[in-house]
């Protein structure tokens, strides 16, 4: 396998993708403290050859704090004690924070609320002022 697929027509070279073992973090015993298990996976999102433009932008645009101010995305896996398995899941949630800005959103069009919805605000509003002006002191007659 040379390459990532995020859908049916993308597909990243993995030769593009810097992972890099560490050591994990957290209670694990001596194993921890002996094996670099852990994933940094490294993806840079700007320079990228194999990135359509649009994807390029929703993702340097998604505000993802996992993005650097270099359009580097890093992510870190550690969630399992082999390398391999912590590779490969680095490796899914790339594919997922790609495919993710695949998704083009159609922009929302604004529209104004129908006569009845307003009516029914208005009668709402009208039943509130009524039952705060009933809870004041009676009127002397």
């Amino acid at each position: 396998m040379d390459e990532l697929p995020i859908t049916d027509t993308l597909s990243i070279p993995l030769a593009e993708i810097d992972m890099q073992a560490v050591r994990s973090q957290g209670a694990g015993g001596q194993n921890v403290n002996k094996l670099s298990t852990a994933i940094h996976l490294r993806f840079d999102v700007r320079n990228s050859p194999s990135l359509p433009s649009g994807v390029r932008a929703r993702l340097l645009a998604s505000g993802d704090r996992r993005i650097s101010n270099d359009g580097i995305l890093i992510l870190k896996s550690q969630d399992s004690r082999s390398q391999e398995r912590n590779r490969q899941a680095a490796l899914r949630r790339l594919a997922g924070v790609i495919r993710a800005a695949t998704v083009q959103r159609t922009p929302r069009i604004p529209t104004r609320p129908g006569k009845a919805t307003r009516d029914k605000q208005l009668d709402a509003k009208s039943r509130r002022g009524n039952l705060k002006r009933l809870r004041g002191k009676p009127e002397n007659e």
